[in-house]
């Protein structure tokens, strides 16, 4: 199976990218699983229930979230008439939407999806590592579903590293979101799964992590309060992550970084 993540996708830069190059992306690469984190999608900050159909309209199989799920109050409601939205699986019980879904293909093949939030400097949710070994004991790979692609929007490398090593040879691949910035460590682990610290983002990257860097600086600098960030609105990047499983283990076989459009050096998986 050929499965491409999405880094976060941030504002309009972000998110025109990547509805203009998902589907000549889908027919190039032969895809056939497309996931992309959606939590800065809608003026960079959460998710609409209309982006979201936008940006399934275009060839985004699945999308995950992260801190800014409820970003925009809409999506609480809303989030459960969305079967392809999957927020943290480690909120608190009660919470709306689903913290993982599976994807069936046309051919019958099935995606387990998840998302998960870290702890160290984020939010203090429930455990992540025993909320996702609970999740793929119910949902074994290569035996009840073909491939499990779990996204660990996370702060710190040190935790994202921790949690795919607690993963290895559990899920097809374990990748981080949340910092905007992709990592050079791609690669599959011991036991199988692939790893990313982070997919990066699809955005502007003449920016601070995606927001217009004038209003960032003055943050930092002045030490104040100012104007709402906003997004960047330049040419933005598609920045992901490529990798294709085996069938029969669901595991890893091939993994390379994809880097489209905009002012970073230029990639695409070859395989």
């Amino acid at each position: 199976m050929r499965i491409l993540f999405l880094g976060d996708i941030v504002g309009r830069a972000g998110r025109d990218a990547v509805i203009a190059r998902v589907p000549e992306l889908r027919k190039r690469l032969s895809l056939d699983v497309v996931i992309a984190n959606a939590e800065n999608a809608s003026h960079g900050f959460g998710l609409s229930a209309a982006i979201a159909r936008d940006l399934s309209a275009c060839g985004v199989d699945v999308m995950t979230l992260g801190n800014h799920s409820w970003d925009r109050k809409d999506l609480v409601a809303e989030i459960d008439g969305l079967p392809n939205v999957v927020r943290p699986l480690n909120y608190p019980p009660g919470t709306p939407g689903q913290g993982s879904t599976v994807f069936t293909l046309a051919d019958g093949r099935r995606v387990l999806v998840a998302n998960v939030m870290g702890r160290l400097f984020m939010d203090p949710l429930d455990d992540p590592f025993r909320m996702t070994q609970e999740l793929l004991a119910r949902h074994r790979l290569g035996m009840t579903v073909h491939a499990a692609i779990i996204d660990v929007h996370a702060e710190a490398s040190s935790e994202k590293w921790a949690l795919g090593h607690a993963l290895d040879g559990k899920a097809s691949l374990v990748i981080g979101t949340h910092t905007h910035t992709p990592t050079a460590d791609h690669r599959i682990l011991t036991r199988g799964t692939a790893f990313q610290s982070d997919a990066g983002m699809c955005g502007d990257y003449d920016s601070v992590i995606g927001m217009q860097k004038e209003a960032a600086l003055a943050r930092f600098v002045r030490k104040m309060p100012g104007e709402r960030l906003q997004p960047a609105e330049g040419e933005a990047t598609v920045a992901g992550l490529m990798i294709e499983t085996d069938d029969a283990t669901g595991l890893a076989r091939k993994i390379a970084p994809l880097r489209q459009g905009g002012i970073l050096s230029q990639t695409i998986p070859d395989f």
